[in-house]
């Protein structure tokens, strides 16, 4: 659905579990700074206010979006993280490069989850201008990192319940 039609921060706060004990990776874009540090402070705003601790979020930034799968790729390689969340902004400009920015970013995240088995959440706005970034990161359209990082805590969930099931067989 497109966010001009949902606020990305509004959620079924009963619908999501405690992620007590639960450990995540943030990988933030440099790149558009102001958008992606709302971005990620609205994740980080909701990871604590689900039980995650400070102690068990890690961020580490990296140049730009394109990074944000090598970056996710090197957590899920050398860390425990629960789950990743991918937090960047590309705003399309006037040459062809913001379509392979947003097809490399979308295809690099997805991979690393896939490669890994781990959740790596795509928590990047690829927006036609400024204005709907900002829209997008904390103004009227709500904070796109509440929603990755709600999207990261209930598949983490979904892989420990997994898990749990396929020991119990």
């Amino acid at each position: 659905m497109a966010s001009s039609l949902k606020n990305l921060s509004d959620y079924d706060i009963n619908a999501v579990p405690s992620a007590k004990g639960l450990q995540f990776g943030l990988v933030v874009a440099e790149w558009n700074n102001e958008i992606t540090e709302a971005l990620a402070n609205g994740a980080i705003d909701t990871l604590l206010e689900h039980e995650v601790s400070k102690e068990d979020i890690f961020i580490k930034r990296v140049p730009g979006a394109f990074e944000l799968s090598l970056g996710a790729q090197f957590f899920a390689e050398y860390t425990t993280v629960d789950a990743i969340i991918c937090i960047g902004c590309v705003i399309e400009g006037g040459t062809p490069h913001f379509e392979y920015i947003c097809q490399g970013v979308t295809q690099g995240i997805t991979k690393v989850g896939l490669d890994y088995n781990i959740p790596v959440i795509f928590g990047v706005l690829t927006t036609n201008n400024l204005e709907q970034a900002q829209e997008r990161a904390g103004g009227i359209h709500g904070n796109k990192g509440v929603e990755a990082a709600v999207t990261a805590i209930k598949m983490a969930d979904l892989q420990e319940e997994m898990m749990d099931a396929s020991e119990d067989e």
